[in-house]
């Protein structure tokens, strides 16, 4: 039996915009992380900025979250107290 050598997949890397300071930055997925809550308004992802060190909090509608996730971004489901 001949061997075969699979390499591992490259990392996933997401473009992302700081509004601080207006960077735009490769993040990998370890940089990332998603907050799924019960609306729109309480789903969001955050990072924090490598260029000005500012923490980052942008909404993430139904795409944004089906990417992040695909890419391996860690997640925290919100769940509601009512």
């Amino acid at each position: 039996m001949s061997g075969t050598i699979v390499s591992p997949p490259a990392p996933v890397l997401f473009k992302a915009a700081c509004p601080e300071c207006q960077a735009r930055c490769e993040l990998s997925a370890g940089s990332l992380r998603l907050a799924i809550g019960a609306s729109r308004r309480t789903t969001f992802y955050s990072f924090t900025c490598p260029e000005c060190g500012s923490a980052v909090r942008k909404p993430a509608g139904d795409r944004i979250v089906e990417l992040l996730t695909g890419g391996g971004v860690r997640t925290l489901r919100l769940h509601s107290t009512v």
